[in-house]
């Protein structure tokens, strides 16, 4: 395990306005024409914080990872979409478990979601009081560390924190997953980050809506009236009409009578029309779309509503294809930890298609009343 550098994807820096000016006939009257040119778009993220590794940084006993892993913790929660997608692949693989006198159930469950969500799946080596394998243990992605390599071979950190507990493993006692990344080889990175904008931008539309009906502050139109009135009475009479609309004297008409008046002497001007700014439903479908691709989970199984008359199709052919294309290739990557342990610590049972096709842990399919 070497040191790799991987390429800088931080985002340009702003530009402040540049203004130019062309001198125009008539200038005494109207002044120089100002045109503003402003810097290039910028990611959602201040300063692309997440995507800010230039190189794996190790302080002497280990590499620190390529992302924070707190703030990739934090987005399993950032939308439903995300969160649905994550643990159906999860629930999935452990429903075919085959649990074994090494590898509970519980352990597994914690195993599978952090290498889904985290990118990384780390188990430890507990021996028996003959030095051989009594059982192994889920430890936290969030908190795991790889060491850096030297004489006595290649070991991992448990680090909790910056003023936390530091646990340093033997070299050979944690097994360690990783999804794959292309700019380091130290640690895994999720294959769902390439959405990972798409989800936060569907978090900060909910996050705007909620504020904009929380905060109080908006009113919902202006009440105009540039008529002459007979007196102030008639003023505060309308003021108290339109006060008493709200509650139970919502929804009513109300009715005004100005002798003599002009056209458009009283105009209703809607001030808190934000569906047409926002385009809040766009913002959600495109992301979630985004986060479905990146997942490539079918709709259907995860609960979203088709908005067209023919629907997706049968969940059951849908689940059985997607079982064959995505799980059954995570499979086959735990089911390296067999070789790790040297014992058959991980197994699944076969799956069982709509058909009585049967598909293998290896991905093999046996065809319907074959044995």
């Amino acid at each position: 395990m070497t040191k790799s550098a991987s390429t800088a994807l931080a985002a340009p820096k702003k530009q402040k306005p540049r203004r130019m000016s062309a001198a125009t006939n008539g200038a005494g009257k109207g002044g120089d024409a100002q045109v503003f040119s402003f810097g290039d778009p910028e990611s959602v993220l201040d300063r692309s914080e997440l995507f800010q590794y230039f190189e794996i940084w190790q302080n002497g006993r280990w590499y620190e990872p390529p992302m924070p892993l707190g703030k990739l913790a934090q987005t399993f929660n950032m939308s439903p979409y995300h969160r649905s997608a994550v643990a159906l692949k999860v629930n999935l693989m452990l429903a075919q478990l085959l649990p074994s006198r090494w590898l509970s159930a519980e352990v597994f469950e914690r195993f599978a979601l952090d290498f889904v969500q985290m990118g990384n799946g780390y188990l430890e080596w507990v021996p028996n009081l003959g030095g051989r394998l009594a059982m192994v243990a889920h430890l936290p992605a969030l908190h795991m560390r790889a060491g850096v390599k030297g004489d006595r071979g290649d070991r991992f950190w448990f680090v909790n924190g910056v003023m936390g507990q530091e646990i340093e493993y033997d070299a050979g006692t944690v097994f360690q997953l990783q999804q794959p990344d292309v700019a380091q080889e130290i640690y895994g990175l999720p294959e769902w980050l390439s959405a990972l904008q798409s989800g936060l931008l569907s978090e900060n539309a909910t996050l705007f809506r909620r504020r904009y009906y929380l905060n109080g502050a908006h009113a919902g139109f202006v009440f105009y009236v540039n008529e002459t009135l007979a007196d102030q009475k008639t003023a505060q009479m309308m003021q108290e009409k339109i006060g008493q609309a709200k509650g139970v004297g919502n929804f009513k008409n109300l009715f005004v009578y100005i002798p003599g008046g002009k056209k458009d002497g009283i105009q209703i001007m809607p001030i808190a029309d934000v569906t047409a700014k926002d385009e809040f439903q766009g913002v959600k479908n495109i992301s979630r779309d985004d986060m479905l691709a990146a997942h490539r989970t079918p709709p259907q199984i995860i609960g979203i509503i088709p908005q067209n008359n023919g629907g997706f199709g049968k969940v059951s052919e849908t689940r059985d294809a997607y079982y064959e294309m995505e799980i059954v290739p995570m499979l086959r990557r735990m089911l390296r930890v067999n070789d790790w342990a040297r014992v058959p610590l991980l197994a699944f049972r076969d799956y069982v298609c709509a058909d009585g096709t049967r598909i293998q842990q290896d991905g093999t399919k046996v065809p319907a009343g074959a044995r």
